[in-house]
C-alpha cells in the first residue's frame, strides 16, 4: 500500500483541511450507499478501501461533486476526522474486522469510536467491546438491515456496545435511518456489548423464516391451483394491500412479474438451490444453547440445506415413488383455497416472530441486557428486509404488556390464530396429501399445537431416560423440584445420574 499524506488525498475539490464527521472503511455495495446516505443528510464523510483504486473510482463516479473525502491510507483516514473520531467498518465479518481494528488502533486516542456495521457474530462484538474498552476505545456493534436500497434511502439500524458512545453517533444514525409514523427513526440504542448484533442476528433468523414461508406458499399454490406467474403476482399484490403488507410480499409480486429479453419469466429459469451466509444458523445455535424452540427458523435453515442437495434430489425423484389418490377433491374452489393460504401464511408469520422474540427475551435474561421489545419492533417497522405493517401490532402488544411471555398470548395475535387456524390446517393437509414439502408451515403449526397444550408426552420421554440412564423424573403428585428414580428392570439398583438441564 502506497502511503500518501492527508493533503494529497482529495475528494471532488474538498481537502482534508476541513475535518469529516465520520469515516467509513469498505466501499462495497452497503458501504458506498451508507456514505451517500450520510452525505445527503449533511454529514461530511471520509472513506477508505483496502483496494485504493476503489476509492478513486468512487470519487470520480457516484461520489462526484459530493462532500466526501477520499483517503489512501488508514493514517490519513484517521487524521481527517473530528474528535471523538468515529470510524465505521463495512467489511467481511470475522477475522477481517479484527485485522482492521488492529491496524487503526495505533492512530486512535482515548474516547475514539469504532463502529462495526457488518453482520458480525454478537459474541465477537461482546469480546471487542470489552477488549477495546481496556484500551480506552469505544466500540459499537451495529446491525444494519435494508440491503442496497435501504442503505441508500434509509435502513433499519440496531446499535449496541459501549453506551457512552451513543450520543456521538446518534445524530448520524437517526438521521440516515428509515422513518415511520410521525417521523420516528428506525434506530435506537439496543443495549450493551453484543446486543446490537444479536438483535440483527435474530432479525435475519426471522427473515429466513419469512422467506421460506413465502416460498412454501408459492409452491402449494403452483402445485394445487397452477395459476401462472401473472395471477400469482396479482394475488401477492392483493395480499400486500392488507394484513400481509410487507417488503417481502411486495418484492415477491415484482419477482413473479419479471420477464427477460425473450419474454420468459426470469423466476422460472432460476435454479432451485439456495445459499446462505450463516446468520440463520447462528440464530438456531443460540436458541439451542438456551433451550428456546425456534423450530420454524431452524426448518427454514435446513430447507436451504436440503435445496443445496440439488443433484441428490434429482436422483431421488427418479427412484422414490409418490403415491396418492388422484381423485381426491382437496380444493373446493380456487378463491376459498387462496384465502386459506393467505391465513396460513399470516398464522405461521405470527409463530416466526413469537419464536424470535422469545429468543431475544431469553438471551436478554442470560446476558443481563435490558432489551426493549416494543422498541425493537419499531426499529424493524421500516428500512429492513422484514419490515411490515405486522410489526406495528407487535409493538402495540408490548406496549400493552411489556412483560408479555409470548406473542401468542396477546389478545390480538390470539384472535388472529383463532380466526385462521382452520384454513392453516387445511393448507398443510393438502400439502401432505399432494406430496408438497411444507417444513416451515408445518413446524409453525406443530409449535402452536405444542405451546397451547397443557399436557405433552414428555412424561414417557422422561421415563425412557430414567429407564436407560437413571436420569430421574419429577412426579405430578409431588412438589416441583423433587426428583425420583424407578428401578424399571429390578436389576438396576438405586444409583442415579446427576440431574441437570442443557
Amino acid at each position: 500500500m502506497n502511503s500518501i499524506s492527508p493533503t494529497e488525498s482529495q475528494s471532488n475539490q474538498t481537502t482534508l483541511s476541513s475535518q469529516a464527521d465520520i469515516g467509513l472503511i469498505g466501499l462495497a455495495v452497503m458501504g458506498e450507499n451508507l456514505v451517500l446516505n450520510m452525505e445527503s443528510h449533511g454529514f461530511k464523510v471520509a472513506v477508505y478501501n483496502r483496494t485504493t483504486s476503489k476509492v478513486d473510482e468512487f470519487l470520480t463516479g457516484r461520489a462526484h461533486g459530493k462532500n466526501i473525502v477520499g483517503t489512501h491510507t488508514l493514517s490519513a483516514l484517521v487524521a481527517s476526522l473530528k474528535r471523538p473520531r468515529k470510524i465505521m467498518l463495512m467489511v467481511k465479518a470475522g477475522v477481517v474486522v479484527d485485522q482492521f481494528i488492529e491496524q487503526i488502533l495505533p492512530y486512535l486516542q482515548e474516547g475514539d469510536i469504532i463502529i462495526d456495521g457488518g453482520n458480525s457474530l454478537h459474541t465477537d462484538s461482546t469480546r471487542r467491546t470489552r477488549e477495546l474498552r481496556e484500551k480506552g476505545i469505544l466500540y459499537i456493534g451495529t446491525g444494519v438491515s435494508g440491503g442496497e436500497e435501504g442503505a441508500l434511502k434509509g435502513p433499519s439500524i440496531m446499535p449496541g456496545g459501549a453506551p457512552e458512545a451513543w450520543d456521538a453517533v446518534k445524530p448520524i444514525f437517526q438521521s440516515i435511518a428509515a422513518k415511520v409514523e410521525a417521523g420516528s427513526p428506525c434506530c435506537d440504542w439496543v443495549g450493551p456489548e453484543g446486543a446490537g448484533h444479536f438483535v440483527k442476528m435474530v432479525h435475519n433468523g426471522i427473515e429466513y423464516g419469512d422467506m421460506q414461508l413465502i416460498c412454501e406458499i408459492y409452491h402449494v399454490l403452483k402445485a394445487t391451483l397452477n395459476p401462472g406467474n401473472d395471477k400469482l403476482a396479482h394475488l401477492f399484490d392483493e395480499w400486500n394491500q392488507g394484513e400481509l403488507n410487507s417488503y417481502l410480499v411486495e418484492i415477491t409480486a415484482d419477482i413473479l412479474k419479471k420477464k427477460d429479453e425473450n419474454g420468459n419469466y426470469v423466476l422460472d429459469y432460476i435454479l432451485d438451490k439456495a445459499g446462505q451466509k450463516g446468520t440463520g444458523k447462528w440464530t438456531v445455535n443460540g436458541a439451542l444453547d438456551l433451550g428456546v424452540p425456534v423450530t420454524l427458523i431452524a426448518e427454514a435453515v435446513f430447507a436451504r440445506c436440503l435445496s443445496a442437495q440439488k443433484q441428490q434430489r434429482v436422483n431421488a425423484s427418479k427412484v422414490i415413488q409418490f403415491n396418492t389418490d388422484s381423485n381426491l377433491n382437496l380444493v373446493e374452489s380456487p378463491e376459498t383455497f387462496a384465502e386459506a393460504v393467505r391465513g396460513a401464511l399470516y398464522c405461521a408469520k405470527v409463530i416466526s416472530y413469537a419464536q424470535g422474540f422469545e429468543l431475544m427475551k431469553a438471551t436478554a435474561k442470560e446476558m443481563s441486557w435490558d432489551l426493549n421489545m416494543g422498541s425493537i419492533a419499531l426499529m424493524w417497522r421500516g428500512g429492513c428486509i422484514i419490515r411490515s405493517t405486522f410489526l406495528g401490532k407487535i409493538k402495540e402488544a408490548y406496549d400493552r404488556n411489556p412483560a408479555l411471555e409470548n406473542l401468542l398470548l396477546d389478545p390480538f395475535f390470539a384472535e388472529v390464530l383463532h380466526k385462521y387456524q382452520a384454513g392453516w390446517r387445511k393448507v398443510i393437509a393438502v400439502g401432505a396429501l399432494q406430496g408438497i414439502a411444507l417444513p416451515a408451515l408445518s413446524s409453525a403449526l406443530s409449535y402452536f399445537d405444542g405451546y397451547r397444550s397443557s399436557w405433552l408426552p414428555a412424561n414417557l420421554l422422561q421415563a425412557q431416560r430414567d429407564y436407560f440412564g437413571a436420569h430421574t423424573y419429577e412426579r405430578t403428585d409431588k412438589a416441583a423440584g423433587a426428583f425420583f428414580h424407578t428401578n424399571w428392570t429390578g436389576r438396576g439398583g438405586n444409583t442415579t445420574s446427576n440431574t441437570y438441564s442443557v
